[in-house]
């Protein structure tokens, strides 16, 4: 581990921790209140900066999701080709 970065091993922990929780649909829809919310202005800087960073987060989430997802795919996609070359292999041989 890098120095400096252990001091955010508990709060990376709780974050593993909600992303587990949260559903990509969850974070999705958050996503998209945090991004009204900042698209309308009105908040101080302090609030705009943990809005922006809870986005981040949520975008990181929402990324994670779509990437299991698409792994998940491209693995039944990978099984259907290879049970398809196994059957054809064996129609061969006949």
């Amino acid at each position: 581990m890098a120095a400096g970065t252990d001091t955010g091993a508990g709060a990376g922990a709780g974050a593993e921790t909600e992303e587990a929780a949260l559903g990509y649909e969850q974070a999705r829809d958050e996503l998209i209140e945090v991004v009204r919310r900042l698209e309308a202005g009105g908040t101080s800087l302090e609030e705009s900066l943990a809005l922006w960073e809870r986005g981040e987060e949520l975008a990181k989430v929402c990324r994670r999701r779509l990437e299991g997802a698409r792994a998940r795919l491209d693995a039944s996609l990978a099984a259907e080709r290879a049970a398809e070359g196994e059957a054809d292999a064996e129609d061969g041989d006949e």
